[in-house]
């Protein structure tokens, strides 16, 4: 695996996504986000491995998502090309961080809900001195972004090349028999599509809250 500092071996194409990603990055969401339980992501010195995510959908089809009322100024990033980072800003104090799957102009992404951090241990509790272990660093979306220093920023980088924000798939694709699903955090509308994605017996693992009302 690359470390903070290094390259993202075939990920240094600049193109698109290397062939693995893209394969994956243009199936359905909900394949894809478990796909990239076990991923890599560095960003500004610190590396984690991806432990939870979330899908959402696009126009119309999941009323959970930013997407289905259609494209505007805050999601259009969620309609361009896969593997771009959408970056939104909720409860007027945190950062998401998401990535982009499926077709350009279809919307759909995998929220990044929760990572194990790996290397960069010092910076990240810098960045989270509130946190009381490590398995807390990272431990929720707006605590994953706040451990990377993701921000707003960042929303609509391209997450392979030399970039600041840089997402690896494991070299051994995460068994299924590792996976769990089940409903998403915290909203109301959709919560009964199990398009929580998480890896079993891993303690940076957020706990789940029941649905309330509000969207994502």
């Amino acid at each position: 695996m690359a470390g903070v500092d290094g390259a993202a071996g075939d990920a240094e194409l600049t193109g698109g996504p290397p062939d693995r990603l893209a394969e994956l990055l243009a199936g359905p969401v909900a394949q894809a986000a478990p796909g990239l339980l076990g991923a890599d992501l560095t960003a500004h010195g610190v590396r984690l491995r991806i432990t939870e995510v979330e899908a959402y959908g696009g126009v119309g089809e999941d009323p959970a998502s930013h997407a289905h009322g259609g494209p505007t100024r805050r999601n259009e990033v969620m309609f361009g090309a896969a593997g771009g980072l959408y970056v939104y800003f909720t409860y007027g104090m945190h950062w998401c961080a998401n990535v982009v799957v499926g077709p350009v102009g279809e919307a759909a992404a995998v929220l990044l809900r929760a990572g194990e951090v790996r290397e960069g241990h010092l910076l990240a509790r810098a960045r989270r001195p509130t946190a009381r272990t490590d398995r807390e660093l990272a431990r929720g979306p707006a605590r994953l972004t706040v451990a990377l220093a993701i921000d707003g920023a960042h929303n609509g980088t391209p997450l392979w090349g030399p970039g600041p924000v840089r997402l690896r798939l494991p070299e051994h694709p995460t068994e299924a028999v590792t996976v769990c699903r089940g409903p998403r955090v915290g909203v109301a509308n959709g919560h009964e599509r199990a398009w929580r994605f998480w890896l079993a017996d891993e303690p940076t693992v957020s706990g789940y809250r029941r649905h309330a009302p509000r969207r994502r």
